[in-house]
């Protein structure tokens, strides 16, 4: 397997810019996500490290060879697709067989690594089935058997579980990580799905508009949100956000919040202007002390927890809590927010300004 290291990386459509100047790596064996919705860059990403595009500019670096400039061919490189790609004339067994055949491998290697395949994937009873009449989630063990068979450098999935409805998509999630741990392998995987992400992913790219919003951990990328787009895109509900205007210094451990007192986490840099202050549903509780209130609009019941909608003079809020907690639709409410988990933005930037909370993180943003 390979690390994988992009430099500015860059690819134009005539006035259209896809990726803009993007630059990160790929450890050796890691499991890497390209996050982000549609038209945001992220398959054009992965099909110039794949080599199926070829870059306007940058540099990509697979096992420390420069490949930019190489065919898909030359750079060892195995493709999963949303639509299986398989061969329909072919069973499964000569699906999976295909790419040793082409390279001449005699008919016992050949028999023996489709066999191993066959029983790391749990496909060994339908070796011998037509593809047509596969379920899709067979289908798709079929498409990773033809890429993992001949141990390729790296691994590029694009939404490899897109087709799969929603309760067997998570099932197949959870076997390719499973399957991924068990090989070792660099896997670059391209989905905008956040859930997906989060679930599978050592390290997340997380992209909108051709640029790299943040790159991280999905611990990181969800608790300490570099942009207001992140903190919107990842979670559901999503961030909550409050807006009001004034000034903070560096070292402050607290702002003033429409005539209140808020405590923040202690801020590492000023700002004076229009903040965003934001905070995750599950931060939030009641609070009969509280001095944001506001009344209950609504409740969701999600078994262990619940999402409460409170309305307040700064616009909704969601808090996630205990579904033991009895919420009448109507009640006058009181919120106290975790101050160690609120990130300001600058509102007009979307960036998230510097505190205890993501100094850390931002500086390598």
């Amino acid at each position: 397997m390979a690390e994988i290291v992009i430099r500015n990386l860059r690819k134009e459509f005539g006035a259209f810019t896809a990726v803009r100047s993007s630059s990160f790596k790929i450890e050796d064996g890691e499991f890497f996500m390209l996050l982000g919705p549609s038209g945001c860059g992220k398959t054009t990403t992965l099909r110039m490290i794949a080599g199926l595009e070829l870059p306007t500019s940058g540099e990509i670096y697979i096992d420390g060879e420069e490949v930019s400039r190489k065919p898909a061919s030359q750079r060892d490189i195995a493709f999963v697709f949303q639509m299986f790609a398989l061969y329909p004339h072919m069973n499964v067994r000569r699906n999976i067989s295909y790419p040793l055949v082409s390279q001449g491998m005699s008919r016992r290697q050949v028999s023996e690594k489709v066999a191993e395949v066959a029983r790391i994937l749990g496909i060994e009873g339908i070796l011998d089935r037509p593809v047509g009449g596969l379920s899709g989630g067979d289908r798709q063990r079929v498409a990773l058997g033809r890429a993992i068979v001949r141990n390729p450098k790296a691994f590029m999935m694009d939404e490899p579980l897109g087709a799969l409805d929603a309760e067997f998509r998570e099932h197949m999630a959870e076997e390719l990580r499973a399957l991924h741990d068990r090989m070792g392998a660099t896997t670059v995987y391209v989905t905008h799905d956040q859930l997906e992400a989060m679930q599978m992913g050592d390290k997340i790219v997380v992209m909108n508009h051709g640029v790299i919003e943040q790159f991280g951990t999905p611990q990181d990328i969800y608790s300490k949100p570099a942009t207001m787009f992140i903190a919107n895109f990842i979670g559901d509900p999503p961030m909550n956000f409050l807006r009001v205007r004034g000034s903070v210094e560096a070292g402050a451990t607290s702002i003033r919040f429409h005539q209140r007192t808020m405590a923040v986490p202690e801020m590492r840099e000023p700002f004076d202007g229009d903040m965003v202050v934001g905070v995750r549903p599950e931060h939030i509780r009641f609070s009969d002390s509280a001095e944001i209130r506001g009344q209950v609009r609504a409740t969701e019941y999600l078994g262990t927890t619940q999402i409460v909608t409170v309305a307040t003079e700064n616009g909704d809020v969601k808090a996630r809590i205990a579904s033991g907690i009895y919420a009448r639709t109507g009640e006058n409410v009181g919120l106290e927010f975790d101050p160690a988990t609120i990130t300001l933005f600058d509102n007009q930037s979307g960036r998230a300004l510097r505190s205890d909370l993501n100094e850390g993180v931002l500086s390598h943003v």
